[in-house]
């Protein structure tokens, strides 16, 4: 997998994660950069679920639950009211950087 930085782009955050598209979960990785965040699927039939995030298109962050305990769950509120849900490892650090950097 490959990430075509831009200029001056450094990653900052990278981790495995799932994209929950409708009724299917995309397993991935979900990379934070100090200009972006960018999700690549692992699974070569689901690019199009590849995804570029600008800093200025969120709206609101907030957290999930995916089972009873489980409290891994991201979901990215965009400003044209899709909600991106996601599930990573230690969510607190991921919305901790997201918010500094939104």
């Amino acid at each position: 997998m490959v990430v075509d930085l831009k200029a001056n782009e450094i990653v900052t955050k990278a981790g495995d994660a799932q994209f929950y598209a409708d009724d299917d979960q995309v397993k991935g990785k979900l990379i934070l950069t100090n200009q972006r965040i960018y999700f690549k699927t692992l699974q070569t039939d689901k690019r199009e679920f590849d995804m570029e995030i600008q800093p200025e298109d969120i709206s609101e962050l907030m957290y999930f639950k995916t089972r009873l305990f489980l409290q891994n769950g991201l979901t990215l509120v965009v400003k044209n009211g899709s909600e991106l849900k996601f599930t990573v490892k230690n969510r607190d650090s991921w919305s901790t950087m997201i918010n500094r950097w939104v």
